[in-house]
């Protein structure tokens, strides 16, 4: 069975109430004989409660396929080192990480069982993981999220615990230590073999005396069990970037801005900084890499963003025709079913009409974006394609679709030399557009490197007659 946990503090002089956090806890039933217990299915009552419990078994699917998403992720980062790592300066190891520590379970640490309390097992592993992350970051780290606690086996009163706790990776402001932990009973104390009863990795934040998030330094692996550790921790955080909506899976709060003919001007040059905004901020962090295409993700607070580089065999000036014509996209995109323009504002700015395919069930979606094409300066180099969803008065939601935002999107185009280019797609993802990226993000789709791959052959087999309308 699965229990969602929410924790609320409330100030009690103004009665204000204020959510801590929020956990899933997955139980079983210990049979008497030899039997499972079968559980009596949940009588849902609300819609709420639906909701709630389609999501269970949501979050129950990605669980179930932790194991096998997390072996492929590690086989695949086997094949390369992060180039981030290799290229920047003041990175850190993590052996002044490393904090060990010996508990003794009492009578007061555990049930009428003899077992030990998990929540006191996880206070424990909770401490040392702590002193482990105040190490590289000189400083107080709070508990940010915990990424999976893994009960493998019970202790019992009398047992001696051992907790390993090591720094794995950092991310930006973020940074993640997993804790180990092994039972000892006399027996075993004396022969030195151990039980592996407990696993978990958690991911900490950190404030300097401003209250602003401390930016860790990017971590070196030196040793081979290093670089294990290293890549598990990125392999762990794009499954937990994948999961993030079905945990979550709040109802959108309309962004899309509304669009008015007199301040097109402003709009479409709005449209255009936000995604050179998007592309030139700090912590975007690898997470594939294969022969022509690298896939970095972007985690800010509650926003996710992706950024796919492409190096592509054909002129720069090619590319951006091709793909600042959004009517062709459906020919390369299998997540695009229909684009058409339904409003032509000026030679560089187009309303389109979009159409994309059905995901998890649900009904297809469609979206009404404004694109606004920039070609170089003579300061610059870059072709710019510039996504963002607007409100059109007669284009009103159908119950067709789901209606849908974009909030940033588009492609930044570079010339390599006069016959290659990198084309840089970028997405920062609202909670509509997160279900076509979660199952990729998280390791158990290639949709994305697909999508890339089909662009890139696009781009190069283009023919001269299909470059005549865009020309």
């Amino acid at each position: 069975m699965e229990i969602s946990i929410k924790v609320i503090v409330q100030d009690k002089f103004t009665g204000v109430q204020k959510l801590l956090c929020v956990a899933f806890s997955t139980f079983v039933a210990k049979p008497v004989g030899k039997e499972k217990v079968h559980l009596k299915p949940v009588l849902l009552q609300t819609e709420q409660e639906q909701v709630e419990h389609n999501l269970a078994s949501e979050r129950r699917k990605v669980r179930l396929q932790h194991e096998n998403t997390f072996s492929n992720i590690m086989k695949e980062s086997s094949r390369f080192r992060d180039p981030i790592c290799n290229e920047e300066e003041g990175t850190a190891t993590t052996r002044g990480t490393s904090v060990q520590s010996i508990e003794l379970v009492l009578p007061p640490h555990a049930n009428h069982h003899g077992n030990t309390f998990g929540g006191q097992i996880m206070a424990w592993m909770e401490t040392v993981a702590t002193i482990s992350a105040s190490r590289l970051c000189h400083g107080h780290p709070s508990l940010k999220s915990v990424d999976m606690f893994k009960f493998r086996g019970p202790s019992t009163v009398g047992d001696r615990l051992v907790f390993s706790a090591i720094v794995n990776n950092t991310f930006q402001n973020s940074v993640e230590v997993g804790v180990r932990v092994e039972a000892f009973d006399c027996q075993e104390w004396a022969e030195g073999r151990g039980r592996h009863i407990n696993s978990a990795f958690l991911i900490y934040n950190a404030v300097d005396d401003q209250e602003k998030l401390i930016t860790f330094p990017r971590i070196q692996p030196i040793s081979k069990d290093d670089f294990r550790r290293y890549q598990g921790a990125i392999a762990r955080r794009r499954i937990r970037l994948g999961r993030k909506y079905v945990i979550s899976h709040k109802k959108e709060v309309p962004l899309s801005a509304q669009w008015d003919i007199s301040k097109k001007g402003s709009l479409s040059n709005t449209n255009v900084e936000a995604l050179k905004n998007l592309a030139s901020k700090s912590g975007w962090e690898i997470t594939t890499t294969l022969e022509k295409i690298k896939i970095y993700t972007l985690e800010e607070q509650d926003a996710i963003s992706v950024k796919v580089e492409k190096l592509v065999g054909s002129p720069a000036h090619i590319a951006y025709h091709l793909l600042s014509d959004l009517t062709k996209r459906p020919l390369w995109d299998p997540h695009y079913i229909s684009c058409e323009v339904i409003d032509q504002v000026s030679e560089d700015d187009q309303i389109y009409y979009i159409t994309c395919s059905v995901v998890n069930g649900d009904k297809p979606k469609d979206f009404v974006v404004l694109v606004s094409r920039r070609k170089p300066l003579k300061d610059d180099n870059t072709y710019t394609v510039a996504l963002r969803s607007v409100v059109l008065p007669f284009v009103p939601p159908s119950p067709q679709y789901i209606r849908s935002e974009v909030i940033c999107a588009g492609f930044l185009i570079q010339a390599v030399d006069s016959n290659s280019c990198t084309v840089a797609y970028l997405n920062q993802m609202s909670d509509s557009i997160l279900p076509y990226f979660a199952g990729n993000i998280g390791g158990w789709s290639k949709s994305i490197e697909e999508a890339a791959a089909s662009c890139i052959k696009f781009i190069e087999n283009a023919t001269p007659d299909g470059l005549k309308s865009v020309l």
